[in-house]
């Protein structure tokens, strides 16, 4: 076989080949502290449920990328830019667990932190001029926030999962305080809109708190009651993928770790 022939015959089969495997998805998971909490590698005793969450998925299929940021709501993830960061990495195949509540309850336009959100999922907004970014801004509520990033995900191809946000040491009654007309209600009425799937971790969390008991949840929280060590990170953790292995129809399910 001449040059010429021995060229044509490797282009023929080099295009008769197969296509090479898909690259591996990524689960992206975004929030506030309780899902990441500093730099994700324990400072302070303190950690978030999602810097646990790489053991519980098999990393041999999935990549997991934790990309949640302290002190962030549903809007400053996105103001501050962070949202599209994941955005523009979302591929086709993907999922994003998110979490958020935890900041959006504050002032709307102060010059501490302008993280606040107009309360629901309706379509209300306020036009401000922030007074720590010095920009004119239209801050909408909780749920449009919520529901942008949703579509976001869902027009990259990728499978958006929203989590209730996970309880506070706070208790009333030898119950967990629940706050009823919140931001775990309004989580569940998004998913319900959106039709998509959502993993109830306020409640979740919140009985096996109450199962536990009062002295034994305290320890979970060395600093105050909203930040959990080691150990309750991996409660939280361990929870929510125990609940997201039972989601027959959540296909993120298939890339947990047995057992």
């Amino acid at each position: 076989m001449n040059r010429k022939l021995l060229i044509l015959f490797l282009l023929a089969v080099t295009f008769q080949m197969p296509a090479t495997a898909k690259q591996k998805p990524t689960v992206f998971i975004i929030g506030d502290s309780t899902v990441k909490n500093g730099k994700g590698d324990g400072g302070g005793g303190l950690w978030g449920w999602g810097d646990i969450m790489i053991q519980f998925f098999d990393t041999t299929r999935i990549h997991v990328e934790n990309h949640a940021l302290g002190g962030t709501s549903s809007r400053t993830f996105q103001t501050k830019g962070l949202w599209e960061k994941v955005r523009l990495k979302l591929g086709k195949g993907d999922f994003v667990l998110m979490q958020f509540g935890h900041n959006d309850n504050g002032p709307v336009n102060d010059t501490l932190r302008a993280r606040g959100t107009i309360k629901g999922i309706g379509e209300d907004s306020v036009a401000i001029d922030n007074l720590i970014t010095k920009q004119h801004e239209v801050v909408h509520s909780y749920g449009w926030y919520m529901r942008k990033m949703i579509r976001e995900t869902k027009a990259k191809g990728a499978i958006p999962v929203i989590i209730t946000p996970v309880p506070r040491d706070n208790w009333e009654n030898g119950k967990i305080k629940r706050t009823e007309g919140s931001y775990r209600d309004w989580v569940l009425e998004i998913a319900a809109l959106e039709k998509m799937g959502v993993i109830d971790l306020n409640e979740l969390v919140s009985r096996k708190y109450e199962e536990l008991g009062m002295d034994r949840v305290k320890a979970y929280f060395p600093a105050d009651h909203t930040h959990t060590n080691r150990e309750g990170a991996e409660l939280n953790a361990k929870i929510l993928t125990d609940e997201l292995s039972l989601q027959k129809k959540n296909k993120l399910r298939k890339y947990l770790i047995a057992n």
